[in-house]
């Protein structure tokens, strides 16, 4: 099991946890009371900081019930292994109505994940694949 250390920067902070076993992503909580007003983006911090061990990542999604019912999407969500600050939340409210974050609300799940490190090698050619450089809706909806 890959360890994560925890370090609480705010002394409120709430420490991130699993809700049930075998859940992915740990629920992260917000340290302060703010208001997103709808379009606008605010950086929410949670009052932790992480030591990812090396070779992982720590990544930040969205609660899905927020996301659905509110229309907060979480943006800029890559924790590397050498980050030893306080984590802040990028919150994007694509709703038409304010949202009142509060202070110890789950805002955020964060996923501990493994990476690969790959070698860049620049190529004059890739090689061909049935897709090719087809794009967006290139297979059809059906």
């Amino acid at each position: 099991m890959v360890k994560v250390k925890i370090k609480k920067v705010r002394e409120d902070a709430i420490i991130p946890q699993y809700a049930h076993p075998g859940d992915a992503g740990l629920d992260v909580y917000s340290s302060v009371d703010l208001v997103i007003s709808p379009g606008e983006r605010a950086i929410v911090p949670i009052g932790i900081a992480m030591e990812i061990p090396e070779g992982y990542v720590a990544l930040v999604w969205d609660k899905s019930g927020l996301a659905a019912k509110k229309g907060i999407h979480m943006m800029a969500g890559v924790g590397d292994c050498i980050y030893r600050g306080e984590y802040n939340l990028v919150m994007l409210n694509t709703s038409k109505e304010s949202y009142e974050v509060k202070k110890g609300e789950k805002v955020a799940q964060i996923l501990i994940q493994p990476i690969e490190t790959v070698e860049i090698e620049e190529v004059e050619e890739l090689n061909e694949t049935v897709r090719g450089e087809n794009r967006f809706g290139s297979t059809g909806t059906n």
